[in-house]
This record gives structure tokens, C-alpha cells and sequence, in this order.
């Protein structure tokens, strides 16, 4: 262990005040409840549900759309998808116009399970935003918009409308 004097920017740097502090700890808090539902009730880790849940939805259709998706590097979302092909959960489809591009599909068992993966993620949403009004479940989402709108980060134009549809879930 070091003698030297901690600088004044790390002495005086409070973790519970950092906002991307709380910001990571709540995604790893909700993360892990996610994967404490998903393993128990459909056998899979949160990030296998989140990538069967995608392909429902049309977000990600291909590896290389769960890559950017996620943040994550291609061999990793390789190993992602052979457990879940393996799993007889998806399939690779290659493509009839470019034979060069492999789309991801889901099977029927697939399907039912990523019918069951919203009622997870509003169970641990409700949870974590027990005791939080309808109008500020709307006020941190459109704080989240803006933090992702200065990022500047074109893929994420689509959220930042906020077209929460009515009568749907604020969560």
C-alpha cells in the first residue's frame, strides 16, 4: 500500500453522490433480479432472455445486431447464441437475398419463452419502483432520455420520442 497522499479529486469523491455510480448500481441491482427470476422460471440468464426478447420484438436480428446492441464483442455473443440454439430456443436462418448474412429466428419454445420475459421485467420494475408516483416513473424516464440524447449516440434516437402509449405499463 501506498505512503503517497490521495489526490483531492479521489479524497473528495463520494460514490453515493456520483450519478453514474447509482445509474450502474441500479442496472446491476435490477440485472441481477432479472436473472434471479429468469433462471428460476425459464432457465436462462437475463442476458439470454434480453437477446430472446429482442429477436421477439424485431429489435435485434442478427449477431452482429446483439454486438451493438450490448456492447459486447462478437465471440461473446457467438457463445450466447449456440447455448440458446442448443437450447432449441433459436436458430440461425441464412439469409435467401445474401447468402453472406446469417439471421437469427426464433423457434416456438423460443417464442413461448419470450412471451413470458415482459411479465419478468414489469415484476422487477414494480419492485424497484415501489412507492414511485406515475408522474415520477415519467420524470425519470425522461431524465434518462436526456442523458441518452447528450451522449450523441445515433442508435439510441429511437427512445429519446417517449412515446409511451396510453394505458400501457409506466415501467
Amino acid at each position: 500500500m501506498s505512503d503517497a497522499p490521495k489526490s483531492a479529486a479521489i479524497g473528495d469523491y463520494v460514490l453515493a453522490e456520483s450519478v453514474g455510480y447509482l445509474i450502474s448500481r441500479v442496472r446491476s441491482t435490477m440485472w441481477n433480479m432479472v436473472t434471479q427470476h429468469t433462471t428460476s422460471e425459464l432457465g436462462i440468464t437475463s442476458t439470454q432472455a434480453s437477446i430472446l426478447f429482442m429477436l421477439a420484438v424485431g429489435k435485434c436480428l442478427t449477431a452482429a445486431d446483439i454486438a451493438r446492441e450490448y456492447g459486447i464483442d462478437a465471440s461473446a455473443v457467438t457463445r450466447l447464441i449456440d447455448r440458446l440454439e442448443k437450447r432449441g430456443l433459436l436458430s440461425r436462418v441464412r439469409s435467401e437475398e445474401d447468402r453472406r448474412v446469417v439471421r437469427l429466428a426464433l423457434t416456438d419454445a423460443g417464442h413461448a419463452t419470450a412471451e413470458k420475459i415482459p411479465a419478468i421485467f414489469t415484476r422487477v420494475l414494480d419492485n424497484l419502483l415501489t412507492g414511485f408516483t406515475p408522474e415520477e416513473v415519467g420524470f425519470l424516464k425522461s431524465m434518462l432520455r436526456r442523458i441518452l440524447s447528450n451522449s450523441c449516440d445515433p442508435s439510441v434516437a429511437p427512445l429519446l420520442g417517449g412515446n409511451d402509449k396510453p394505458g400501457t405499463s409506466l415501467r
